[in-house]
């Protein structure tokens, strides 16, 4: 009874140091950087969550600990109890079951104990959870698109409006390797983990993402900063974080979304306010250089040698670098009907899509780019491998009619 009694205390003890763990793992670890090795993403040998870098992925660190912890207790004390009472009352030392049967105190007792350690653990989840969900007065707002296998981002508002891109796993095919075939190069420090264009955020900034995909279900995920939210095909999710440290945030992809899946990494890059500032005027800049007249007159070749990277980024992975496809999961476009066909078909196929029923994986629409790639990467088509299509040359001008 003695020890029953000090059991709400030690409880409130365990509670108040597992509350100021992360605070501890900060001061020791210093930067967040430091604490995460320089990746920031998952550490070698790591036995816990990712160190913290928002409130809120701290309110999850120190629930998580709180709860194994009350856990830890429950276990402690009801397997102490039944192991005690096995050992001090076996048969051999002369003990006699005894015989009642109900006792209404015990039953009142293990129903309301039980319940107010539940209500005592959901109240400050709650609060999390709720917390979680306040999407509102955010300082920048970033569409993010799920696509097999990449990223899509545009910021929809607050500094940086206007800015769009792709974002690619950059970590080169030669360190994968492929199925049979060995990486003929020795794996870097963020393998898999790298991107070609990161998104960059400024530190103690409400950040909203809203989230979609176009083709199936897809999950944007930074452990760090304790999101995960679902892209879902046709819907609007969203979801926020306000990053407490500057660094750079590695996530992945977290819902199985096609044989890609482990390909397509998340890395948000997190700056001051200057660099963010002079980040969103050279993207700007950029984003004008590249942007190209539609009623501009491309020739062949010109068409060929863009259209030719615009594959390579955006098509190899399912149709293949011989344009071969997959069997029974993505089309061949070597002698296909609909790129060697009338070329009006084949823009409206990268305009919207397609399902056949033919092969296991569709076709997704691939509005987000240009009129230019999109015209440039079907010239490349029509007039690759044993391609030698009679509407060998589609203008950027006609992909922009086709949108009307």
């Amino acid at each position: 009874m003695k020890h029953a009694k000090r059991l709400p205390s030690l409880m409130l003890g365990l509670s108040v140091m597992a509350a100021n763990i992360p605070a501890w793992a900060a001061e020791a670890a210093g930067t967040y950087t430091s604490a995460t090795g320089g990746t920031g993403g998952p550490v070698a040998g790591e036995l816990n969550l990712q160190p913290p870098a928002t409130q809120i992925a701290s309110e999850i660190y120190s629930l998580h600990t709180w709860m194994m912890m009350v856990c830890l207790v429950i276990f402690v004390a009801v397997f102490g109890v039944m192991f005690y009472s096995i050992f001090k009352h076996r048969k051999s030392l002369g003990h006699k079951p005894a015989t009642f049967h109900e006792s209404t105190a015990v039953e009142i007792a293990w129903t309301v104990v039980p319940f107010l350690i539940v209500i005592g653990m959901a109240l400050p989840a709650t609060r999390t959870v709720v917390g979680m969900k306040d999407t509102s007065n955010a300082d920048i707002t970033i569409k993010v698109t799920g696509m097999q296998w990449k990223w899509g981002y545009d910021y929809l508002k607050g500094e940086g409006e206007g800015i769009s891109f792709l974002s690619n796993l950059s970590t080169p095919r030669s360190q994968v390797g492929a199925p049979g075939f060995e990486a003929t190069e020795k794996r870097g420090d963020n393998y898999l983990m790298e991107v070609d264009q990161e998104v960059v955020v400024p530190v103690n900034k409400k950040i909203r993402l809203v989230t979609t995909a176009n083709d199936v279900i897809h999950s944007w995920s930074i452990p760090a900063f304790g999101v995960k939210q679902d892209a879902i095909p046709g819907f609007v999710r969203d979801t926020w974080f306000k990053a407490e440290h500057t660094g750079t945030f590695r996530g992945y992809c977290s819902e199985l979304c096609g044989k890609e899946h482990a390909f397509m990494p998340i890395v948000v890059r997190v700056v001051s306010d200057a660099d963010y500032s002079a980040w969103v005027a050279a993207k700007k800049k950029e984003m004008a250089a590249l942007a190209d007249d539609p009623n501009k007159t491309w020739t062949i070749d010109e068409l060929k040698t863009k259209g030719e990277k615009v594959y390579a980024a955006n098509c190899v992975a399912c149709h293949q670098a011989n344009g071969k496809g997959i069997p029974a999961t993505f089309a061949p476009l070597d002698a296909s009907p609909v790129v060697t066909g009338p070329k009006a078909e084949q823009i409206n196929v990268l305009l919207h899509g397609k399902k056949s029923g033919k092969y296991g994986t569709e076709m997704p629409a691939w509005k987000q780019l240009s009129d230019t790639d999109i015209a440039a990467v079907i010239t490349y088509t029509r007039n690759s491998w044993s391609n030698k299509a009679a509407e060998n040359i589609v203008q950027p001008a006609e992909v922009v009619a086709a949108r009307k």
